[in-house]
């Protein structure tokens, strides 16, 4: 009897520390990319994309895309990642109906782009390097400065 008592308080001792000998191994965070669409008044398309590859991807995670038109939201979705790392989303720009058109979208608005991603040297490393050339276009303050 001893030994089975021993056996589970050992279990429980155990099952109870895995969970914080993994979590230094597993670091995760948000990263943001954005980008500039601008869709011009006479378009005569009736649908745009946004499109690109996750790299580092958190499993069961989405792909977050939000719109602004002068820092004001105008649209939010959120894509699933194929297996391959990519994603897609496609919405409707322009809308004929009755032979009336709309134009959903006109002009010129900013597209941010939410990965929930995990972390590793590696791509901390590309972040450090990418951020020492100068490419500003990257929105990783928080993550260069946690390191």
């Amino acid at each position: 009897m001893k030994y089975i008592l021993g056996a589970i308080f050992a279990l429980v001792v155990l099952s109870g520390t895995a969970p914080l000998a993994f979590s230094d191994s597993y670091l995760t965070t948000i990263e943001e990319k954005q980008i500039k669409m601008t869709i011009p008044s006479d378009n005569t398309l009736p649908w745009a994309f946004v499109e690109g590859t996750a790299y580092n991807m958190v499993d069961g995670n989405p792909v977050i895309i939000q719109i602004y038109k002068d820092e004001k939201p105008v649209h939010f979705a959120q894509v699933t990642v194929k297996n391959d790392g990519t994603y897609q989303y496609q919405f409707r720009v322009r809308d004929v109906t009755d032979n009336k058109i709309t134009n959903i979208f006109e002009g010129d608005y900013t597209v941010k782009i939410f990965k929930t991603i995990t972390l590793d040297s590696d791509y901390l490393n590309d972040i450090i390097k990418q951020k020492s050339l100068g490419n500003e276009d990257l929105k990783t303050d928080v993550i260069v400065h946690a390191v």
